[in-house]
């Protein structure tokens, strides 16, 4: 079953405050990104370097359960843990962008405009419709 996430739910993380620690220490990538998302510039909140089960997120919509990770040349050799982790990540309700440190900073418009579309686009539906729902009355 899928985890929830709303906070910091990993006491290891909290005690160690790793979250706040990768904040202080960001990627130049990542200060750079932070810029475009912070104060509802997208029309959403994000969060930066939020904790989810054993890990933490880059970045997170929590309103529209998107996850941006941004991957430097070091996620090539993580694959493998990467791929899990997005699995972990999406049999939870979320979906998951994963964009190059580059793309940043060669192709910010494009990257923004990806992020856009990932957040107009409908979330699936956790579960069938409900009795009447989803059905057009007019049809016959």
């Amino acid at each position: 079953m899928g985890q929830k996430m709303h906070g910091q739910n990993n006491d290891w993380l909290r005690k160690h405050r790793i979250p706040q620690q990768l904040r202080n220490h960001a990627t130049d990538a990542e200060r750079q990104f932070w810029q475009y998302l912070r104060g509802q510039q997208l029309g959403v909140t994000f969060r930066r370097q939020h904790p989810f089960g054993d890990y933490v997120l880059d970045f997170v919509c929590l309103e529209k359960k998107l996850v941006v990770e941004l991957d430097g040349g070091q996620h090539s050799d993580t694959a493998a843990k990467d791929e899990a982790r997005t699995r972990e990540l999406a049999a939870s309700g979320f979906r998951v962008l994963r964009l190059w440190n580059n793309q940043v900073f060669q192709e910010t418009e494009a990257v923004i405009e990806t992020i856009m579309v990932a957040l107009a686009e409908t979330h699936p539906h956790p579960s069938p419709p409900l009795e009447g729902e989803g059905v057009d009355e007019a049809t016959p």
